[in-house]
């Protein structure tokens, strides 16, 4: 089930369950539908108990749904009985619905007392943590369930419960190291000094191994780190600390040998190794009694950071303690599922499959030979991150790995493994991951992160084995290296002959935001071209460094890169060697993070393998099987629109609407009221005034003015304060400006600054920005006594049937695949959409038809002129008369284009238009 057809099966179900419910006769078809029907869960019946037993201070009760697997508790309620009231039991006791079901919770054997407790009434569910006691429950009405449907993904997926979990536990710990920061820091005789900063976050470091390090059971001794600093006066525990660093770095056999009778508390600690307490120049401030109880009460008795997942925490870590990221209020990173659309598809989906496919193999000796082979092949996989961060990528990418690798030792375990025969059943190890960072403290925090992980996943492999394996000391790592990825060679950081894959999500950075030294980067990756995103030159670097190999790469991307002007730029120079072998097209990359930053990209995975079977994946992860994906992430050759100054068919001339240029609306930008004002002072003001349009207004029926003064002598004006005011506020910022051609419009303050407006007829408006939401951006004729900002495009002289042709399904799809896009809104550009657009070669009776049709749609909205443009073009509440006139209006246009009316997708008509692209192209060549 797709996430629209999901979305739509919780609307048929809300609809249908609106105001009715009986809890005797309908409690079970309500929840059956709801759990097959809208959450898509097969054997339903198998997987849920209707009236389980449970013996109540010797009473026999039911309660009306349990679900096993997640230890889920239903209580459910008539539609008309509010799940805040207390209500009469059968022994005389009130309670309300949840109070009930705990009540009944209690009776439970241990093992299966709820987790989740919800109350439920046919119109409102109320969901309880009984994890969180203190928190208020979530509560979901019947017509918010198709908004919120991932809130019930707890009831049968304990997978998602467990990261949800995780992620609430490395979200609190990315807290508390905040606190710890800030307190910190205050300490410090110079704060801002770089030295400084670099010896805090060290320490920060040091202190979050330490506290992990105790809670998973890596130190040996329980609340060994905390016995050890207790008792220690708090103006002494920064020496306390230097003495234990110290001792950390030490091998146990080259310590003082009168360490353990002297300090016993201190001898008990571990040798660590790995680096981590190497460096004895860091700075520690002297700790207050405040600190002291911060580091210990809160962050050490006070939270458990046994279950954090290093792959959230380390870039929250990371987050927490960057300047940057603490300014703006926010922790960002990317969450384990988007880590997983880069992964799984690269190399984890199939790795996953020939493990099930070794472990069907009926045989058992030939089987077990298959596993070892196996687990020798995951131990020989080595990857990259050259844009690292704080490591999420190569971290869950290694936890991914040792959790297959885990599943391999479970079967072997089960067949001939023999505990007297392995030391260490474990192959995977950190060494296999390889980073580039050009922040030292990320690099710092990544290698923590996979040290972590690699704790974490021994403690699973020792369950499996019954065996302790040793975790200390750390083995030196040095895979990840600070440096611009930019300019260093990847050789150096690992041999392409020894790599199987790159992934990553580099950075984000559009052409004008880019530093001068980001420029640079890019300039001698690409060679010198312009006008692209610095994620691009990450894919230059990976082209060249995966020459004649069959390293397999993907990256997380901003989705402009295969949108507009870009495309040509980046992938003509991409393509000619390597292919595409899977894509996500754009969908929203959430950061998970206490606010959130969204993010509209696309993830591709390339190489020199021509795959047979490339998948397109869309935002609701349906996936098409392609020959071919070219760089605008459809099923079609590789053709490149380039930006066109005049149509490349023979249509009306498209252009920019009038720039005002104005001192941020001095001319432009009046609202009614102030014309009003104007104009009751000055009654000769009104005929100077006209309507101006901008995307905006236009959209969404918003009234602006402006003073259009074109053709006007200066007596008719030179008299009226407010007009002349606002004249000379435009010759002044025109006169300030630095650019030349600006200074040279001072001359002229009373026009706007580029006039393109036509005389007289009708225009053609097109608003420069849209909706992604709506399917039609909504063209229309416009009097030419409105002016057109240079927020809209307009077409002058525009025929109906070009109107026609431009609001058909057919153009629309072109706009959608060629167009850039403002986050996810369509950027309707001249040049890269309108200009490059195949004009079909319509008959006379073709054309008369389309004219017939887009009048259609001119009266469609004309029966709702009260509605604005954005009402009626939304999906949700498109007038049924307009939808069926731009249908009419799609088939006659795909007609003029001999296109198939039936079982002919977006992409099949994008494909065909960009043949019809490379034709006109080829022939104006000749």
């Amino acid at each position: 089930m797709t996430e629209a057809e999901q979305r739509q099966h919780a609307t048929d179900f809300s609809n249908y369950w609106r105001n009715k419910g009986d809890e005797k006769s309908d409690s079970q078809r309500f929840w059956i539908d709801f759990f097959q029907d809208v959450l898509g869960i097969e054997d339903v019946v198998k997987k849920i108990q209707f009236e389980k037993r449970v013996n109540v201070d010797g009473q026999t009760k039911f309660i009306d749904v349990y679900i096993p697997e997640t230890r889920t508790l239903i209580e459910q309620k008539s539609f008309d009985k509010a799940l805040d009231k207390q209500y009469q039991q059968s022994g005389g006791w009130m309670a309300t619905p949840f109070q009930q079901g705990r009540r009944y919770s209690q009776f439970l054997p241990v093992d299966e007392a709820a987790r989740f407790i919800i109350a439920c009434n046919f119109q409102t569910f109320e969901i309880h943590d009984m994890n969180k006691p203190n928190e208020e429950p979530i509560i979901v009405q019947l017509d918010e369930v198709r908004h919120k449907l991932s809130l019930f993904d707890f009831m049968f997926n304990k997978e998602v419960k467990k990261v949800s979990y995780e992620m609430e536990v490395s979200v609190k710990a990315g807290e508390i190291v905040g606190i710890l920061y800030d307190k910190l820091i205050k300490q410090y005789k110079n704060p801002e000094d770089e030295n400084t900063l670099k010896s805090l976050n060290a320490l920060c470091v040091r202190l979050v191994f330490c506290l992990y390090a105790e809670d998973a059971g890596i130190l040996g001794t329980k609340d060994l780190f905390y016995e050890y600093l207790k008792d220690i006066p708090s103006n002494n525990i920064r020496s306390a600390l230097k003495e234990l660093f110290k001792v950390l770095d030490t091998k146990i056999e080259e310590r003082d040998p009168y360490l353990a009778d002297e300090n016993p508390k201190l001898a008990a600690f571990p040798y660590v190794n790995g680096g981590l307490f190497a460096d004895e120049n860091i700075e520690i401030p002297p700790f207050t009694d405040e600190l002291k109880d911060l580091l210990l009460e809160k962050a050490s008795e006070g939270f458990d950071w046994g279950d954090i997942s290093p792959t959230i925490f380390g870039a929250v870590f990371e987050s927490t303690l960057n300047p940057e990221t603490r300014r703006s209020g926010g922790m960002h990173y990317t969450s384990i599922e988007n880590i997983h659309k880069v992964i799984d598809p690269l190399f984890l989906n199939d790795l996953e499959n020939e493990f099930e496919e070794i472990k069907s193999i009926s045989v058992e000796r030939t089987k077990n030979n298959k596993l070892r082979a196996f687990q020798q092949k995951l131990a020989s996989l080595k990857f990259l991150d050259p844009a690292c961060g704080s490591g999420n990528f190569l971290t869950e990418t290694y936890i991914s790995i040792r959790r297959l690798e885990n599943r391999v030792i479970s079967e072997l375990h089960k067949g001939q493994m023999v505990f007297g025969d392995v030391i260490n059943p474990i192959q995977v190890s950190i060494g296999q991951f390889y980073g580039i960072e050009i922040n030292d403290f990320a690099v710092t925090v990544a290698k923590t992160a996979l040290w972590i992980a690699e704790s974490q996943m021994m403690k699973e492999t020792e369950d499996i084995v019954m065996m302790s394996l040793d975790f200390l000391p750390l083995k030196s790592y040095a895979n990840i290296i600070e440096g611009n990825s930019l300019s260093v060679d990847w050789n150096d950081v690992v041999p392409n002959s020894e790599l199987s894959y790159i992934m990553g999500n580099p950075p984000f950075i559009g052409y004008t935001l880019q530093s001068d030294s980001q420029k640079e980067d890019l300039n001698n990756v690409t060679n010198g071209i312009a006008n692209i995103d610095y994620v691009a030159g990450w894919y230059f670097k990976a082209k060249k460094y995966i020459s004649n190999t069959k390293i397999k790469c993907a990256f997380v991307s901003t989705n402009s890169i295969t949108q507009g002007e870009q495309v040509p730029l980046i992938w003509e120079n991409l393509l000619d060697t390597m292919y595409i072998n899977y894509a996500y097209r754009t969908f929203r990359w959430d950061s998970e993070a206490s606010i959130k930053a969204h993010v509209y990209c696309v993830i591709i995975g390339f190489s020199e393998i021509n795959n047979r079977d490339k998948k397109l994946i869309d935002e609701e992860n349906n996936v098409t099987l392609c020959d071919n994906i070219n760089p605008y992430l459809i099923d079609a050759p590789n053709i490149y629109i380039y930006k066109e100054p005049k149509p490349i068919c023979e249509c009306s001339i498209i252009l920019k609407g009038s720039m005002p240029n104005d001192n941020k609306g001095r001319l432009s930008n009046f609202s009614t009221e102030e014309k009003k004002s104007i104009c009751d002072k000055y009654p000769e003001a009104e005929k100077f005034f006209r309507k101006i349009y901008g995307a905006e207004e236009y959209l969404h029926n918003k009234t602006r003015w402006c003073l259009w003064l074109k053709g006007v002598s200066a007596s008719e004006y030179k008299n009226i304060t407010p007009i002349m005011d606002a004249i000379k506020d435009v010759y002044e910022s025109r006169k300030a400006s630095k650019r030349a051609a600006t200074q040279k419009l001072a001359e002229v303050p009373y026009l706007f600054g580029e006039i393109r407006q036509p005389e007289e007829g009708n225009y053609i408006l097109v608003p420069r920005h849209s909706s992604e939401n709506r399917r039609y951006i909504p063209f229309g004729f416009v009097e030419s006594d409105i002016i057109a900002s240079d927020a809209c495009n307009i077409i002058p002289n525009a025929s109906l049937y070009e109107f026609g042709i431009l609001e058909s399904n057919v153009h629309m799809a072109w706009m959608r695949t060629t167009s850039g896009r403002l986050e996810m809104r369509y950027r309707y550009s001249p040049m890269i959409v309108y200009n490059t657009f195949p004009w079909p070669n319509s008959s006379d009776e073709q054309k008369q038809l389309i004219e017939q049709t887009a009048q259609g749609i001119l009266d469609a909205r004309a029966l709702y002129s009260k509605d604005s443009l954005a009402d009626l073009y939304d999906e949700l509440t498109m007038p049924v008369e307009l939808r069926k006139a731009h249908q009419a209006n799609d088939r006659a246009v795909m007609k003029a284009y001999g296109f198939p009316i039936k079982d002919f997708t977006e992409e099949d008509c994008v494909a065909e238009l960009m043949k019809m692209y490379q034709k006109l192209v080829e022939s104006d060549m000749k």
